[in-house]
């Protein structure tokens, strides 16, 4: 019985992450589409912003433009930007109330003269005709666009990002068994796609000036002005090298906003997710358990459901990004990994009531909204 109820929590992870939706690839561009402004908030990005302003090159159009906005950087950054001719913002303060990327945002878009503004995070980078995929899909779909790159990663602490990745795609709503017709809680942050009398009907990025999770705000902010959004992976599209600079880097990214996160999930999928994460350690367990008792019936029993949920993760990191197949074999690790830092997120967010990141100490008090 106990072995049914595990495999009946596996199936789950087929009803919360189905299908990853991702742009409509072509490798044609209208002359007759819109003017773009490209607009890139970058704190301390000289090693990761020249990737994306090269992938941009051949890209764009005569009428479109590209704003980089410097984020108060401690590094080569206003370098980077002077040197690829690319307009250079450089941010003023940031206000009391406001955190430092969405008052970049702001700032750029107050200059961008473009009919459609495409927010780009700076370690982003574009594959080849993937503006122009971009902007086709946006122009078929309309509202607000929002992509997720696809993972890279090169170093083997990276592999560690595997549930928070799956939790992250599963968690806004976009990819369930039951498509569009659930919709998602928010925006990922990374790739915003708009018009630009979206953006500014909404408010903008002044209306989530102090949320630390500003995207999953900033959707929730264009829903109410009855703007549709659509959220998409970015396999093929754009990819991003997240956290490249160490495990301490990865765990403070991923700790910065998780457990606020989690409270932002739909109750549904949120369900979802903690019976399907319950049921992989269950199988682990079992399967240790078989083995220590040396018990040959259940370790056969045990060792096929953990087989499931490895083959079952594999499916899904590939779709999300080069997460390797031990990754998934020996997914508990990744899980163990996952569990501590959701932790340590709840505590710093919720108990201490700050977070680091970019070099900054961001203060919360009064900014993690429920």
């Amino acid at each position: 019985m106990d072995f049914i109820v595990h495999l009946l929590l596996w199936l789950l992870g087929f009803l919360f992450l189905f299908r990853i939706y991702a742009c409509e690839c072509t490798s044609t561009r209208s002359s007759k589409r819109p003017s773009i402004s490209v607009i890139i908030p970058s704190r301390n990005e000289e090693d990761t912003l020249p990737n994306l302003l090269q992938s941009l090159q051949g890209q764009l159009s005569s009428k479109d433009e590209v704003i980089v906005v410097d984020d108060n950087s401690e590094d080569g950054t206003k370098a980077v930007v002077e040197k690829s001719g690319v307009k250079l913002l450089e941010s003023l303060p940031t206000p009391e109330g406001w955190i430092g990327k969405t008052w970049a945002c702001s700032q750029g878009a107050s200059i961008a003269s473009g009919e459609i503004f495409i927010f780009l995070d700076a370690d982003t980078v574009l594959e080849k005709n993937a503006l122009s995929t971009i902007i086709e899909t946006y122009l078929q779909k309309d509202g607000v666009l929002s992509i997720q790159p696809y993972h890279k990663m090169r170093s083997l602490y990276e592999q560690l990002s595997a549930f928070f990745n799956i939790v992250m795609m599963a968690a806004i709503g976009s990819f369930t068994i039951l498509g569009n017709r659930i919709k998602p809680i928010g925006l990922f942050g990374p790739v915003l796609t708009m018009k630009r009398q979206y953006y500014l009907g909404s408010g903008g990025h002044e209306k989530v000036k102090g949320e630390i999770l500003e995207d999953v705000a900033f959707g929730s902010e264009l829903q109410k002005k009855g703007v549709e959004i659509h959220c998409l992976g970015g396999k093929k599209t754009v990819s991003s090298r997240m956290y490249p600079n160490g495990i301490k880097e990865l765990v403070n990214g991923w700790s910065k906003g998780f457990a606020v996160g989690a409270l932002k999930t739909s109750i549904p999928v949120f369900i979802m997710i903690v019976a399907w994460i319950s049921g992989s350690i269950g199988a682990t367990r079992g399967l240790i358990e078989a083995i220590a008792a040396t018990n040959n019936v259940q370790m056969a029993i045990w060792g096929t459901l953990y087989t499931l949920y490895a083959a079952q993760i594999y499916w899904m990191l590939v779709r999300i990004g080069n997460f390797k197949l031990y990754t998934a074999l020996f997914y508990p690790i990744p899980l163990t990994f996952f569990v501590l830092v959701f932790i340590y997120s709840f505590a710093r967010v919720f108990l201490r009531r700050s977070v680091v990141w970019k070099g900054r100490e961001i203060d919360l008090k009064n900014k993690v909204s429920k």
